[in-house]
């Protein structure tokens, strides 16, 4: 019987463990698929505190994860099926024919970023060669050279108008001929003079240089079929993220988009079950705000297993 099982190995799971940890609650810590979560796709972290020089995403999730080692915690390969909350108040957490039990669970199990699922998107969003999901994490990378945003909604829109800081044009492209933005928002960025959209279309292929960095995309006319090329450097898309939830089964609340809703902080409606990180924050969606998020959860795993005790 642990004393906490946290699920999931970026940086609201490290976080949450380094803390627990140092509590002497001996974490048990959970990776799921990508072990060190989204970061792990991400080549420089630049706005992380601490490293004025920057910092790649691999070796601030490896960083993380050896600081939580430093203080007991111990980190194994697993994926959960699913989660059960006992009568005697404990957790049953099953992972193939591994069964753990656990007497709270901390979820930092993410949320993962919708990509088109064309050939060749893993190698480039992981390569770091000019395919990503979030403007805030790599728009500076993109000063002075043409770039696109995909996707019609308000997250499209705000990452678009955060990109007109740095690039030198902005195409929108949606595979309609009017966005589902707010009316306001969608103006505001239609009026901008670096952005262009680019109506009736999607991607057919990355075009790739030398190198294996985006140079262009082949674009596909919705309407007629057609193609036609568009110069970009850097793709981003947000088309939205999917909550990695589906082991969860209906335990615990969420919302429409699968996304836990916490009741208070970082509690959950189940007693003993906390959450932090991108799988209940549709807002920000940042390795500090996550680290922030796994803080807290930790904290009131710590006082709520004080209080049972």
């Amino acid at each position: 019987m642990e004393n906490v099982i946290i699920i999931g190995t970026g940086p609201a799971g490290y976080t949450a463990a380094i803390y627990t940890a140092r509590a002497d609650l001996k974490p048990l810590v959970l990776t799921g698929t990508q072990p060190g979560g989204q970061l792990t796709t991400t080549t420089e972290v630049e706005n992380f505190p601490g490293f004025p020089e920057g910092i790649t995403g691999p070796d601030l999730m490896v960083n993380m994860q050896q600081q939580a080692e430093r203080f007991g915690a111990r980190v194994e390969f697993a994926q959960i099926d699913s989660l059960v909350k006992e009568d005697d108040g404990t957790f049953t957490l099953n992972a193939g024919a591994t069964t753990y039990q656990s007497k709270a669970v901390i979820i930092c199990s993410g949320a993962s970023a919708r990509y088109l699922g064309l050939p060749g998107e893993d190698e480039l969003v992981s390569g770091g060669h000019g395919l990503t999901a979030c403007a805030t994490c790599d728009g500076a990378f993109y000063r002075d050279v043409p770039v696109c945003v995909i996707g019609g909604g308000d997250s499209a829109c705000e990452e678009a108008m955060f990109l007109t800081k740095f690039a030198s044009k902005v195409y929108l492209i949606h595979r309609r001929d009017e966005l589902r933005a707010s009316k306001i928002m969608a103006q505001r960025l239609l009026d901008h003079e670096k952005v262009s959209p680019v109506w009736n279309a999607t991607i057919k292929e990355y075009l790739t240089d030398d190198k294996g960095d985006i140079r262009a995309l082949l674009l596909e006319d919705t309407q007629d079929g057609s193609t036609s090329e568009l110069e970009v450097k850097g793709v981003f898309m947000a088309i939205g993220h999917t909550p990695n939830t589906a082991f969860l089964g209906d335990l615990v609340n969420l919302d429409d988009g699968g996304y836990i809703l916490p009741e208070h902080g970082a509690r959950t409606n189940v007693e003993g079950l906390y959450t932090a990180g991108d799988v209940s924050d549709q807002e920000y969606r940042q390795a500090i705000t996550a680290a922030g998020a796994g803080c807290a959860a930790a904290i009131e795993v710590e006082r709520w297993l004080a209080e049972q005790d």
